[in-house]
């Protein structure tokens, strides 16, 4: 199996494994907590992190944990608005996409969530068990790119 299916599967699997946790600390007594809430928060955060991995499984972790992160936070800003509140009066499944209320505190935790899921992954890429980013150290060169000499060329004499 190739690395990238392997990195896809793997993103998967932890997506799946997102959800079914996010759904276990809402109904295991701590449904109105604070560990749900901000649990919650961080591991919203690490769905859009898996997904991120899933549609482009040769990302490094840094930009799919800003990308992650930069989308929890826009949708966290939206909710700043009453557009959030009015889809999710409409739907549930706009209710737990977009929320509906904005919480400061919320940003903090999903930072939590991209940094725990960048760690995370970085760890899986320096073990080798998922894709490596071109030009990461130990992956493959581009086709018709030697490694190691700017732009591809030859550094002349």
């Amino acid at each position: 199996m190739g690395s990238l299916v392997r990195t896809r599967l793997v993103a998967g699997g932890a997506a799946l494994v997102t959800v079914g946790a996010g759904l276990g600390i809402r109904g295991v007594g701590a449904g109105t907590g604070a560990v749900a809430k901000y649990g919650g928060d961080a591991l919203y955060t690490v769905l859009v992190y898996t997904l991120v991995v899933l549609v482009a499984p040769r990302v490094r972790p840094l930009v799919a944990g800003a990308v992650a992160l930069g989308f929890s936070w826009a949708v966290e800003l939206l909710q700043l608005t009453s557009v959030p509140a009015e889809l999710a009066a409409r739907s549930v499944l706009a209710r737990l996409v977009l929320g509906s209320t904005f919480n400061a505190p919320d940003l903090l935790w999903y930072a939590v969530g991209a940094l725990c899921a960048g760690l995370v992954h970085a760890g899986m890429v320096r073990r080798g068990a998922v894709a490596r980013s071109p030009g990461a150290p130990g992956a493959p060169a581009a086709p018709g790119i030697r490694r190691g000499v700017a732009g591809g060329r030859s550094p002349g004499p």
